[in-house]
């Protein structure tokens, strides 16, 4: 069955950086699109970012444009998330998702705060 393990998550200051992971498996990773998804408590779940199957095409969120970048290594069935500039309202939990599968990860918590 498909499976999405995120890792790296924690607490960091404001301005820090943080690298998320998601590896993969159960499903031919190299064909699908990727995404990475945040919810903040009482906030809907939102598009952080998304990487095309070859890793050609990303498009990202407003909110994160220009401090994260994702990124996907299909050999190691991976798609990292790059975060810096790290703000308060990036606190939330954040979710590796296939969307054609319709598949979530069980999430990691990020917590910015000084």
């Amino acid at each position: 069955q498909v499976q999405l393990v995120e890792s790296g998550g924690g607490l960091v200051q404001p301005g820090g950086s943080l690298r998320l992971s998601c590896v993969a498996s159960g499903f031919p990773f190299s064909l699908f699109t990727m995404s990475w998804y945040r919810q903040a408590p009482g906030k809907e779940r939102e598009l952080v970012a998304r990487i095309t199957n070859s890793g050609g095409g990303t498009n990202y969120g407003d909110i994160v444009k220009g401090r994260f970048t994702i990124s996907r290594d299909n050999a190691k069935k991976t798609v990292i998330l790059q975060m810096s500039s790290l703000k308060p309202d990036d606190t939330a939990v954040y979710y590796c998702h296939v969307e054609a599968l319709n598949s979530w990860g069980q999430g990691t918590q990020v917590t910015v705060s000084s």
